[in-house]
């Protein structure tokens, strides 16, 4: 079986078996799914109530459009960055550079965050003291392990994470389809969260801060000592083919079930949900989190530490930019709930998106990807703007 993709800006496409993209689909999938299936219910269902289907296909388009300029930046942009000559180019460039380590600190913060609600919350201890406490902690120690030069092992925690991540999800799935099936054979009908009081701007924005749940596509963007091009271009697309057809169902499935929950969201309660399908999946899901959340923390750690010393042209060396990083995190374990911070890491990321608009302008000459480049740009700087947390 082999898989497609264009050869050039236009052209052929090139034939990619599919065994060299599974290795290259590693990355962007553990990020996508690293927190987003943790939170988007409750975060949607009290934004929109019953229309958190339609509030994650709009995400879910404005998120492919946004890894469609990353993927035309691999394959346009790179070449033009290689040579040197667009000074244009190169200096909108190392401000997406810039505003990528910011969007990882925010996201090493984020993750911890939620690590921390699902963990406190196994022992009824999930307060926002604790949260922040907790998450404090955790992001110290792996600040401290960066400094004294041991992530290095901690990394391959990628791959398992993922595997596990999928494997919940997938038991999540399935059981809320036999709940939901189960309660329309009893009922004859669905049952679906009430509409919250919200006006419909308040809805849009905080729909607006969750485009973080779909983060992630980016980071073939920078693989390049891995993967050659064309196999960076179509794992980002596969990874997202993937990722955003399940958190569709996901929604899909888990919105029967939201009632019980009586209008109470917190950022764990996809406990309350699992345990309401089976007490058997609680625990999985909780040890699932921990392990999600603690990898792609240090898999961002890493990413941002490492961006810090090329921005800089090594002037804050891997080392110091742990600390950086971490001190960074640990400041906004403590600037307001889960929810506050997945607002924050959304805008965050859609400054990285916007500016890769406009690198991705700047080497375009086709009117209809340029166009593209406006819209997409314009989506963003509207979360970039008005992006604000559920609660």
């Amino acid at each position: 079986m082999k898989n497609y993709i264009v050869h050039k800006c236009s052209g052929k496409p090139e034939s990619i078996p599919v065994r060299k993209l599974i290795p290259a689909m590693t990355t962007p999938l553990a990020s996508i799914f690293g927190s987003g299936f943790l939170v988007i219910i409750p975060i949607l269902a009290s934004s929109v109530g019953p229309y958190s289907l339609l509030a994650m296909l709009v995400v879910a388009f404005v998120a492919f459009h946004a890894g469609a300029v990353v993927r035309h930046n691999i394959l346009c942009a790179e070449p033009v960055l290689a040579e040197g000559r667009k000074q244009t180019t190169l200096m909108l460039e190392r401000l997406s550079g810039i505003a990528l380590v910011a969007a990882y600190v925010v996201s090493v913060c984020l993750y911890i965050h939620i690590l921390s609600a699902f963990v406190l919350g196994a022992f009824d201890m999930d307060t926002e003291f604790n949260k922040s406490l907790l998450t404090t902690l955790v992001i110290g120690m792996i600040t401290a392990i960066g400094m004294m030069g041991g992530l290095k092992p901690l990394e391959k925690m990628e791959s398992w994470a993922l595997y596990v991540t999928i494997f919940i999800l997938a038991l999540l799935l399935v059981g809320f389809a036999v709940y939901d099936i189960n309660s329309f054979l009893e009922s004859g009908r669905l049952a679906m969260p009430v509409m919250p009081q919200r006006t419909g701007w308040e809805m849009v924005t905080i729909v607006a801060g969750t485009l973080i749940v779909v983060q992630g596509f980016e980071t073939t963007r920078y693989l390049g000592l891995s993967f050659d091009t064309w196999t960076r271009i179509r794992a980002s697309r596969w990874s997202q083919y993937i990722s955003l057809t399940v958190y569709i169902a996901f929604v899909a499935l888990a919105l029967p079930i939201v009632p019980v929950l009586n209008g109470e969201y917190e950022a764990n309660s996809l406990i309350l949900l699992a345990a309401e399908v089976t007490v058997l999946l609680s625990a999985p899901l909780i040890v699932a989190a921990a392990l999600s959340q603690f990898s792609a923390a240090v898999a961002d750690t890493v990413a941002a530490a490492a961006n810090m010393e090329e921005a800089t042209h090594n002037r804050v060396n891997q080392r110091w930019g742990y600390l950086l990083v971490g001190a960074t995190a640990m400041a906004l374990a403590w600037s307001g709930s889960t929810f506050a911070i997945v607002a924050l890491a959304s805008r965050a990321f859609a400054l990285y998106y916007l500016l890769q608009c406009c690198v991705g302008f700047t080497v375009c000459h086709s009117f209809r990807e340029r166009l593209r480049f406006v819209l997409v740009g314009l989506a963003l700087l509207f979360v970039l703007v008005f992006a604000v947390p559920a609660g």
